[in-house]
C-alpha cells in the first residue's frame, strides 16, 4: 500500500468534517478523492457470538474515574543487561504462547542500534530469558501480567507505568497464533504464516531494519510501518466503531469514518509518541473483558484499532515495508550516542501566579494563589476534565528552593529552550516578579525572555476596564519607564536573544498613544546598557484588545507572535459534544476547528516572515469564570501534537535562531493551558513537544 497520508488529504478530510453530514463527506471522499477501496479484499471478521458488553463505555468509564494519576502495579519479575544511556529504540514483547519464544528473542539480533527490552508474560509459566543476548541489546525486563486484553491491555500497562517514556521508536511484536485464520479458508494465510510475514518484515534481517530505521530518520511524518497487506481501511472495523466512539470521548475525539487506516495484527514499528500518548485515554483493566475466546469487538480490538487512527491525529503517514524507500546508513540517527538537537526554539508562556504576595491576599483572601481557583472548578459537562489538578509537580509553592530548577530541567529534557514569563508592571509598580528574579539572583543556565502583559487586573480576570484590581496608567508613569525597570533582566546572560538582541513582547501595544515613540526610547536606553539592540513582538491579540495591526515597522517592531487562542478561528462546538450543566451560560468552542484553520495557514505559507507561530495546549477558564467560562472542546495531545508539528515546519527556512515558536502554556491551570505533568494527561503533552522537536 502507498503512502497512506498527505497535508492535501489530511486537508480535503478536515474541510469535508465541517460541512452539514460531514462524516458522511469524509467517508465518501475517502474512496472517491482517496483512491482507496470500497470493499475489502476478503471477508469481515465475525464477531464473537453475544458479546454485547462494553465495559470501556464512556458512562462506565465516568461512573469509576477519578482525578488521582492514573497508576499501574506492574511488578517486574525478570531482568537481564543494563540500559545504555541514550538508548532511542525498545521492543515491546508480549507473550502468550511460550513455544514462539525463541523466534521472538532472535529477531532482536536484526535490530542495528542500541535498545531495551520490555516483555509481557501472560502465559502463566515461568519465562526463561536466554543466558546471552545480541551485543546491542540492552535492559531486558519480564514482567508477568494477567491473560487479559490479549496484548493490548499489558501494552497500555507498560504506557501507565512511564516504562516506554523516553523512546523514541517501539518495535511491537507478540506471539501471534491466529485460529481464527487457521479456521477459515478465505483468509490470506494461516496463522502461522501471517506472523512469520511480521517477523521477515520488521526484523528479518539486519539490512531489513536498517532500512526501516532510515526511513523513520528520513521521514518525520512517518508514524508506523508495518507488513505488507496489514495495513487496513473502514470496511475492518467491524463490531469495534462503537466501543473506539466511547473511548476516543475520553479526550473529546470524535470518530470520523473515513480516517480509519490501522495496522492489523498489532506488530509493527511505531513512532514512541503514538503509544506514550495513549495514556490520556485513561486505560485500566476494568475496561477490557475477560478473556472468553473472542475473535471481535473488544476493547482490544478497538484499541488495535485507535492506533492507527491516533496516529493520523498526531500528523503521522503508516507505511508497509514494500513500499519504504530503499537506505543504508539513516539508520545511525537512532544510536544511542547520536546527539539530538531541537528543530526550534520553543519558549511556553509561563505565569508567575502560583505563591503568595500582599495584594493577592488584600484582594482575594490570606493565602490565595492560582491554585485556590484551580481545586474550586467544578465540570460543566459530562465528561469535562475539571478540576485539573498537577501530578508530579504537586501544587508547588514558586517561593519553594527548587521548584523552578525542576521545571527548567523537565522542560529542557524535552527539547524546550526555556519560558517566556508574563511580567506584570503597573505605572512602575511590580507584581509576582519573585520567580524570575530569583533566576536572575541563582545565576543559572535557566533561558527567559518576557512579555509585558500591559492589560488591567480586574476581578472577572479578563483584562477590561470594569472592576479593576489594578490598572495600566500610561499618564501618570510613562511606558518608556518599563524598559529602566527590566534593564537588569534583560542583560542578564541567560536571557533569550536573537543575533544577541534580547526579545521583549508586548500583549497590548495598542494601549499606547504613540507606542512607536515609546520603543524609540527603549531602544537608546538599550544602547547606552550596552545593548547591541532589542527585538520587540506586538502580541497578535485582535484589535478587539488593543492589538496592532499593518506594517510593524512603522511601529518599531521587529515582529509579532501568535497567542492563540486570540484572533484564531472560532466555531462553536457541534451538538455531539456530552450533556451540558443547564447553570452553563458561558460558550463551547472547538478546538480541532481552531487546530485545523491554524495548520492549513502554516502549511499554505500564509505568515510573514517577521511572525513566530503559537500553539495552544487549551483553554478552559472554568476555574476562574465556572458557569461563565470559555471552553476549547476536543483539545488533546496528539491534536496538539499535529499543530505543533505544522508550527514547526513552518519556520525551519529560517535562520537557525529565528525559528521560534510559542506555546500557550506551561503553566496556566485555571485556563487549562498546561504543558507540564497533569493527572489527566501525564507527560504526554510533553512528549508530544520532544517527539516534534527532537524527531
Amino acid at each position: 500500500m502507498a503512502k497512506s497520508s498527505h497535508p492535501w488529504r489530511r486537508r480535503i478530510v478536515r474541510a469535508l468534517r465541517k460541512l452539514p453530514g460531514g462524516t458522511r463527506f469524509v467517508a465518501a471522499a475517502r474512496i472517491i478523492v482517496l483512491g482507496l477501496p470500497a470493499t475489502s479484499p476478503s471477508k469481515k471478521p465475525v464477531s464473537a457470538a453475544g458479546n454485547k458488553r462494553q465495559p470501556a463505555s464512556f458512562e462506565s468509564w465516568l461512573a469509576r474515574r477519578s482525578h488521582r494519576p492514573i497508576r499501574s502495579d506492574l511488578q517486574i519479575t525478570a531482568t537481564a543487561g543494563a540500559s545504555v544511556p541514550g538508548t532511542k529504540v525498545a521492543v515491546l514483547l508480549h507473550v502468550y504462547f511460550i513455544d514462539l519464544v525463541d523466534d521472538l528473542f532472535a529477531a532482536l539480533g536484526t535490530i542495528p542500534v542500541e535498545h531495551d527490552v520490555i516483555v509481557t508474560n501472560a502465559s502463566g509459566q515461568r519465562l526463561n530469558l536466554p543466558a546471552t543476548f545480541p551485543p546491542l541489546t540492552g535492559r531486558v525486563t519480564v514482567i508477568d501480567v494477567e491473560n487479559r486484553g490479549r496484548d493490548i491491555l499489558p501494552m497500555i500497562r507498560v504506557i501507565n507505568a512511564d516504562m516506554l517514556d523516553g523512546y523514541e521508536l517501539v518495535l511491537k511484536l507478540h506471539t501471534k497464533k491466529s485460529a481464527w485464520r487457521d479456521s477459515h479458508r478465505d483468509a490470506s494465510g494461516t496463522g502461522a504464516e501471517w506472523r512469520d510475514s511480521f517477523l521477515s518484515s520488521l526484523a528479518g534481517s539486519s539490512d531489513a531494519v536498517a532500512s526501516i530505521l532510515a526511513s523513520f530518520a528520513s521521514d518525520r511524518d512517518l508514524g508506523i510501518v508495518t507488513s505488507p497487506g496489514s495495513l487496513l481501511d473502514a470496511n475492518w472495523w467491524g463490531g469495534n466503531t462503537p466501543t473506539a466512539r466511547e473511548i476516543l470521548k475520553r479526550i473529546e475525539l470524535q470518530l470520523v469514518k473515513g480516517d480509519l487506516l490501522f495496522p492489523a495484527g498489532s506488530m509493527y514499528w511505531v513512532r514512541g509518541f503514538v503509544l506514550q500518548g495513549l495514556r490520556s485515554l485513561a486505560l485500566t483493566p476494568d475496561d477490557f473483558e475477560p478473556e472468553d475466546g473472542q475473535v471481535n469487538a473488544t476493547t482490544a480490538h478497538a484499541v488495535e484499532r485507535l492506533i492507527g487512527y491516533l496516529a493520523a491525529e498526531a500528523g503521522f503517514d503508516q507505511r508497509t515495508t514494500d513500499f519504504l524507500p530503499p537506505h543504508t546508513y539513516g539508520h545511525t540517527k537512532f544510536r544511542a550516542d547520536t546527539e539530538r538537537r531541537s528543530r526550534a526554539r520553543v519558549f511556553p508562556f509561563y505565569l508567575p501566579q502560583f505563591h503568595t504576595f500582599p495584594e493577592n491576599d488584600a484582594w482575594w483572601g490570606k493565602g490565595f494563589t492560582e491554585w485556590t481557583n484551580v481545586t474550586a472548578a467544578r465540570p460543566v459537562f459530562s465528561g469535562h476534565r475539571q478540576p485539573l489538578l498537577p501530578s508530579e509537580s504537586g501544587f508547588y509553592d514558586l517561593r519553594t528552593p527548587g521548584v523552578l530548577d525542576n521545571q527548567f530541567d523537565l522542560a529542557a529534557s524535552y527539547g524546550i529552550e526555556g519560558f517566556m514569563f508574563y511580567n506584570y508592571w503597573f505605572a512602575g509598580e511590580r507584581l509576582m516578579d519573585f520567580p524570575v528574579e530569583s533566576i536572575v539572583a541563582n545565576d543559572k543556565d535557566q533561558p527567559f525572555c518576557l512579555m509585558w502583559a500591559n492589560e488591567n487586573w480586574t476581578r472577572t480576570w479578563d483584562g477590561g476596564d470594569k472592576d479593576i484590581l489594578i490598572g495600566q496608567d500610561y499618564d501618570t508613569v510613562p511606558a518608556t519607564q518599563f524598559i529602566d525597570d527590566v534593564m537588569h533582566l534583560i542583560t542578564n546572560p541567560h536571557y533569550m536573544t536573537i543575533d544577541g538582541k534580547p526579545l521583549i513582547a508586548v500583549y497590548r501595544p495598542g494601549q499606547m498613544v504613540d507606542f512607536a515613540g515609546v520603543v524609540k526610547v527603549w531602544r537608546e536606553r538599550a544602547e547606552v546598557a550596552g545593548l547591541p539592540g532589542l527585538v520587540v513582538f506586538s502580541v497578535d491579540v485582535g484589535a478587539a484588545m488593543d492589538g496592532h495591526y499593518g506594517d510593524p515597522a512603522a511601529l518599531g517592531l521587529d515582529g509579532s507572535m501568535d497567542f492563540p487562542p486570540h484572533n484564531h478561528y472560532w466555531r462553536r462546538q457541534p451538538s455531539n459534544r456530552p450533556r451540558v450543566d443547564p447553570r452553563f451560560k458561558g460558550q463551547i468552542v472547538s478546538y480541532q476547528d481552531m487546530a485545523d484553520e491554524a495548520i492549513d495557514t502554516l502549511e499554505r505559507g500564509d505568515i510573514d516572515s517577521t511572525h513566530c507561530p503559537g500553539v495552544l495546549v487549551n483553554f478552559d477558564n472554568t476555574a476562574r469564570r465556572q458557569w461563565t467560562s470559555d471552553i476549547w472542546y476536543g483539545a488533546n495531545p496528539f491534536t496538539f501534537r499535529r499543530w505543533l508539528g505544522a508550527a514547526v515546519a513552518a519556520v525551519q527556512s529560517r535562520p537557525d535562531e529565528s525559528r521560534i515558536v510559542f506555546i500557550n502554556a506551561w503553566n496556566e491551570w485555571a485556563e487549562s493551558a498546561v504543558l507540564e505533568p497533569s493527572a489527566a494527561f501525564g507527560r504526554t503533552y510533553l512528549q508530544a513537544v520532544d517527539s516534534v522537536l527532537r524527531a
